[in-house]
C-alpha cells in the first residue's frame, strides 16, 4: 500500500525517464531490447489528426510468440515474461509491489511497463498500489500511463501491467493526446462527464491535480475516480480466480490532468487491433492494406465499432 515504510521516494522529475534512456542503451547493445520499426503517416478526421505507425517488420515478435506458444504446449501454459522481468530490460524497483520493465519490442520510444512483482491477472481490478507505482512513474517520466483490461482490450500478457508512454504521442501534433478536441473542454474536478463527440460507451473525468498534489492524495483520489468510471461505464467486479476480477474488458487512459475509461466489445477493427493508445487518438498498422482500410472506415468509426454503444 502507499507510503510503507520501505517504499522508496517518487522518482524526481525526468528521473525515471533518464534511467530508462540509459538501460535501453544496454538493452539495445546486448540484443535483449528488439524495437519494431515503423512508419509514421496521418489520418485527417472528424477535426482530428490522428497518427498511424505502419510496422516495417514484425519478425522478432512473431518469433517470441511462437517460442511462447511451444512452451505452453509442453508445459501446459504459456511462460510469463514479467516473473521476473528479463534483467537487461529491468529499470528498477519502483515500489514494494511493482517494478518498471522496458517494453521488449516497443514501437515508441521510452515506453515503459509497470509490472507487479507478484502474478496479478491482468483482468483483475487496478487497486491502491497499482495507482500509487503509477503516480511514482508519472512523477519522474510525465507521459501518458493506460491499462488494457483483458486481451478484448488488447492487453497481450495475462500477468498485471501498466504502460507509461511519453508525450506528445507523435511530435508536431496540435495536441499531446491526440483526441483531445473530442474531449470535454471544460469540467469541474471530480464531475463525471461524457463527449457527445466520441460515439461509443465511456467517462471522462478531470482530477484536479496540482504539481504539489501529495502522493497519498493522488493515489486515493484516483482509485475512487476509477472505481466509478468503471461503475458509470458497466464494468463491475467479482470476486474469482483470488482477485477483484472485471466482469467486462476496458481500456483506461490517465494524464496528469484527467481520466477516460472505454468498456470494449471486440479487439479489432476489420482485423486493425485496437488496445488503449487507439482510444488516445494513436494507430498501429500492420500494412498499407490496413492503412487503406482505416483510411476507408475512419480512425473514430474503428473506435467506436470495438467499443461499446453510448452509455445511457
Amino acid at each position: 500500500m502507499t507510503d510503507q515504510p520501505d517504499s522508496p521516494p517518487p522518482f524526481a522529475p525526468g528521473e525515471l525517464r533518464r534511467r530508462a534512456r540509459a538501460v535501453a542503451e544496454r538493452a539495445l547493445r546486448a540484443g535483449a531490447l528488439l524495437p519494431i520499426a515503423t512508419d509514421t503517416t496521418r489520418i485527417e478526421a472528424d477535426g482530428i489528426t490522428w497518427p498511424v505507425r505502419i510496422l516495417a517488420r514484425l519478425e522478432a515478435k512473431e518469433a517470441a510468440r511462437r517460442l511462447q506458444q511451444t512452451q505452453a504446449a509442453k508445459g501446459g501454459r504459456l511462460p510469463d515474461p514479467f516473473l521476473p522481468p528479463e534483467p537487461d530490460l529491468t529499470v528498477g524497483p519502483v515500489s514494494p509491489t511493482h517494478t518498471c520493465v522496458l517494453n521488449k519490442f516497443r514501437v515508441i520510444d521510452d515506453h515503459l511497463l509497470i509490472v507487479t512483482n507478484h502474478f496479478e491477472h491482468q483482468e483483475c481490478l487496478l487497486t491502491a498500489d497499482d495507482f500509487d507505482a503509477l503516480w511514482r512513474c508519472m512523477a519522474g517520466f510525465g507521459g501518458l500511463g493506460f491499462y488494457n483490461g483483458g486481451e478484448v482490450a488488447g492487453a497481450s500478457q495475462p500477468h498485471k501491467h501498466l504502460q507509461l508512454v511519453p508525450l506528445p504521442l507523435d511530435e508536431g501534433l496540435p495536441h499531446p493526446v491526440p483526441v483531445q478536441p473530442l474531449l470535454p473542454a471544460d469540467g469541474a474536478p471530480g464531475v463525471l462527464r461524457r463527449s457527445p463527440r466520441l460515439p461509443f460507451c465511456h467517462a471522462w473525468v478531470r482530477l484536479g491535480f496540482g504539481p504539489d498534489t501529495p502522493l497519498a492524495e493522488r493515489v486515493a483520489v484516483s482509485l475512487d475516480q476509477y472505481r466509478w468510471l468503471l461503475a458509470a461505464t458497466g464494468v463491475d467486479g467479482e470476486d474469482r480466480d483470488g482477485c477483484h476480477r472485471q466482469t467486462r474488458p476496458y481500456n483506461l487512459l490517465v494524464t496528469e490532468e484527467w481520466m477516460l475509461v472505454v468498456p470494449r466489445a471486440r479487439e479489432d477493427c476489420r482485423g486493425i487491433s485496437i488496445n488503449a493508445l487507439g482510444y488516445a487518438g494513436g494507430f498501429l498498422v500492420r500494412d498499407e492494406a490496413q492503412l487503406d482500410t482505416l483510411r476507408r472506415v475512419g480512425p473514430l468509426r474503428a473506435l467506436r465499432e470495438t467499443g461499446l454503444p453510448p452509455c445511457p
